[in-house]
């Protein structure tokens, strides 16, 4: 099976969470839609949804929440 990797549009920080007190939008295991969100990224106080853009399995975080993010950088890997 093909790893497919979910990459940041945009710099900024990265963030699993819609605020401290929420869950996750999606926990390290779970399927994922090309719908599906699963953190955002914020610059300069505005917040931008990021998308799978892909379907799969297993979705893997590569890095955490509240981490610096290039564009570009991979956010996650999927099993597609």
């Amino acid at each position: 099976m093909a790893i497919i990797e979910i990459k940041s549009p945009i710099p900024g920080t990265f963030y699993r969470k819609p605020s401290p007190e929420n869950p996750v939008f999606k926990e390290d295991g779970a399927d994922v839609v090309e719908t599906d969100v699963i953190g955002l990224v914020e610059v300069m106080k505005t917040f931008h949804e990021i998308p799978a853009g892909v379907s799969g399995k297993s979705i893997r975080f590569i890095i955490e929440d509240s981490d610096p993010i290039m564009a570009g950088q991979v956010i996650a890997e999927v099993e597609g």
